[in-house]
C-alpha cells in the first residue's frame, strides 16, 4: 500500500518549509509528496522544489482547484491531504496505512490541535466535538477535515465529477465527504491520526471563522440535500 501526500500552496513560503520537513521525516516514508502551486508569488514552489517535492501547478485559483488538480496527479492508491501549515508526527505515513490494512473504509480522518494558539499546542477535543457535531446531523456519517484527510485513489476516482468547484458555495472537505457517502463510501475515523495545525485563520480573521464558516457548513449540506 503506498501513499502520495498532497499539499495545496498558495503564498506560504512562511510555513511549507515546516510542514514538508515533518512530512519527509516519517518512520515509514511517503511513496510521493505534491505540493500544488495555486499561483504563489512568493518562494513557496523554490522551497518546495528545493527540498525535494513534486511541483505541480493549478493557474485557477482556489482551494477546490488545487485540491483536485493535486489529487489527479496522485499516482498511489492513498492520497494523503494537509494544508501548507500543518506539522505531522513522524508516526503520521505509519498510522494511516494501519488505519486503511485494520479496516475496511474508503477514507479517514483524525484530530487537530492548534501549534500558535496559545503557549502550548491545544487539545484535540474542539476538533472531535465539530466532528461529532456533523456526524450527528445525518444520523451517524463520518466526516473528513481538510487539513488531515486521507482517501483511496479509487473513491476519489469514483467521486471527481461529483464535487461541487466553486469555494464560495461549499466546506470542500465537507463536500467531498458527503458525495463519498452518497456513492456509498465509507469514511473512519482515527483518533490517533493526529496533526498540528496554524490558527492563523482564527487570529487574522475572527469574523470569517465564527460567522461565515458556520453559514457555508449549511449551505453545504443544503446544496448537497443529504438526510442519512
Amino acid at each position: 500500500m503506498k501513499v502520495s501526500v498532497v499539499i495545496p500552496a498558495f503564498n506560504e513560503e512562511k510555513y511549507i518549509k515546516k510542514s514538508l520537513a515533518s512530512v519527509m521525516n516519517q518512520k515509514v516514508e511517503a511513496d510521493e509528496i505534491i505540493v500544488v502551486n495555486n499561483n504563489s508569488r512568493d518562494r513557496t514552489e523554490e522551497i518546495a522544489i528545493g527540498m525535494g517535492a513534486k511541483v505541480v501547478r493549478e493557474p485557477k485559483q482556489g482551494m477546490i482547484p488545487a485540491r483536485n488538480r493535486g489529487f489527479d496527479s496522485a499516482k498511489y492508491e492513498i492520497i494523503a491531504r494537509i494544508d501548507a501549515d500543518v506539522i505531522v508526527p513522524t508516526d503520521w505515513i505509519k498510522q494511516i496505512k494501519k488505519s486503511f490494512e485494520k479496516k475496511n473504509y474508503d477514507a479517514f480522518t483524525g484530530p487537530v490541535t492548534f501549534n500558535d494558539l496559545f503557549a502550548k499546542p491545544t487539545s484535540t477535543l474542539p476538533s472531535k466535538i465539530y466532528l461529532e457535531s456533523l456526524s450527528v446531523l445525518t444520523r451517524g456519517n463520518r466526516y473528513l477535515m481538510g487539513p488531515n484527510m486521507t482517501l483511496k485513489r479509487d473513491i476519489w476516482l469514483k467521486v471527481r465529477r461529483l464535487v461541487n468547484l466553486d469555494d464560495s458555495k461549499v466546506h470542500e472537505d465537507i463536500d467531498l465527504s458527503l458525495n463519498i457517502i452518497k456513492v456509498g463510501g465509507k469514511i473512519g475515523f482515527d483518533p490517533d491520526l493526529v496533526v498540528q495545525i496554524s490558527a492563523r485563520r482564527i487570529k487574522k480573521h475572527p469574523e470569517s471563522f465564527f460567522l461565515e464558516y458556520p453559514a457555508r457548513i449549511v449551505k453545504t449540506f443544503l446544496i448537497n440535500k443529504i438526510k442519512k
